[in-house]
């Protein structure tokens, strides 16, 4: 999704940076790269200029940011003034991928081990699309309905076209089963999954 909507981009817009595989498909297709992600020293605030001085880190917009830190960066009016979507994906479909991610089976051995490891809090997922547990954009759609997805976005952007997404998939190198979730994942790692994502399983209403 984020290299699609570089597509749309211009010089003036803010683009993070990405894993470096998924730059080249990106570079590949011709679109602009990352820019504009560090904040300018003339808009930090005498909060932000002492925290650079103890922390040495300048502000910035990263890939996967929550929007507690966009509202704060960009300020309130011109945060409302967007439209705000993002994407929430089957929880234990998304356990799974996450697991081969950081590792797989060579690192962890077990997905339950990874899990109890602290390993899923690596995607913070409602505490990134919320402020204060109060939903913070407009349209929160699911990873598997993604066609349908696309074209919700697209006719709140007025593009007067689908968006459409790189033919070649970011991140697919990763997970190499890809057996249905059911297939995968033990009665105890499914509790697991149950309790440390309930409330982005409750607000997509998602089943087992």
């Amino acid at each position: 999704m984020e290299i699609a909507l570089s597509e749309l981009c211009n010089e003036g817009d803010v683009i993070t940076p990405i894993t470096k595989s998924d730059e080249n498909i990106r570079q590949a297709l011709g679109f602009l790269g990352p820019q504009n992600f560090s904040l300018a020293l003339s808009k930090y605030s005498k909060s932000d200029l002492l925290d650079l001085v103890f922390s040495a880190k300048l502000k910035r917009f990263y890939n996967h940011i929550s929007c507690d830190e966009v509202k704060s960066i960009i300020g309130k009016e011109v945060y409302n003034s967007y439209y705000k979507f993002c994407f929430e994906r089957n929880p234990y479909d998304k356990a799974i991928s996450l697991f081969y991610h950081e590792g797989g089976v060579k690192k962890w051995g077990a997905i339950e081990n990874f899990i109890c490891s602290g390993g899923l809090d690596i995607v913070r997922g409602y505490d990134q699309y919320t402020i204060k547990k109060v939903l913070a954009v407009d349209d929160v759609f699911r990873y598997e309905e993604m066609a349908q997805a696309l074209q919700s976005i697209s006719s709140s952007l007025g593009l007067g076209k689908c968006l459409s997404l790189p033919e070649k998939k970011a991140k697919s190198e990763f997970r190499k089963d890809k057996r249905h979730y059911s297939e995968v994942l033990s009665s105890k790692e499914k509790e697991l999954i149950d309790v440390i994502w309930a409330r982005e399983k409750k607000l997509m209403s998602y089943e087992f």
